[in-house]
């Protein structure tokens, strides 16, 4: 009776052990399944940093050659400043301008954005935070003159 009892109890402790390894190995493949990319470069130190600096060479390479360009593809022009000052000016400007040409078509009046006072000022949002007002006054006032269009023709 004795002898059955330490079977059953050795028996039972293999097959929990054989479930909890197999439960360890497929948790360890789904792993390696979900996240193929670890380890990205080897251990080895210096070959790791090597190609780090390889592959930081290669973004830096190709957001030269974006910059190079002298614009962003968005149709407007890059006349410098920063990246905040740039997306307010040409939010703003392109806003006000869909406003005043939406009213000029409404009103009857004939396509001419450059007497609109909001275009000739050219400071709706700014503030001397962003930086330049004449840097400003540029996209704000290109952005005006497509938003105008835009207004115009009903868009």
């Amino acid at each position: 009776m004795k002898l059955r009892n330490f079977n059953k109890k050795i028996l039972g402790a293999v097959f929990t052990f054989a479930m909890l390894l197999g439960v360890g190995l497929a948790a360890n493949v789904t792993a390696n399944a979900q996240y193929p990319q670890y380890p990205q470069y080897p251990q080895d130190p210096y070959r790791r940093d090597r190609d780090y600096r390889r592959d930081q060479r290669r973004r830096d390479r190709d957001d030269d050659w974006r910059n190079r360009r002298g614009r962003q593809n968005d149709g407007y022009g890059n006349y410098g400043g920063s990246f905040q000052l740039r997306q307010t000016a040409l939010n703003a400007g392109f806003n006000e301008g869909v406003k005043a040409g939406r009213d000029d078509r409404r009103r009857g009046r004939p396509y001419d954005f450059q007497d609109e006072s909001k275009y000739q000022r050219g400071t709706t949002d700014y503030s001397s935070r962003l930086g330049d007002r004449g840097i400003y006054q540029a996209y704000f006032r290109e952005a005006f003159s497509h938003g105008y269009a835009d207004g115009y023709q009903g868009y």
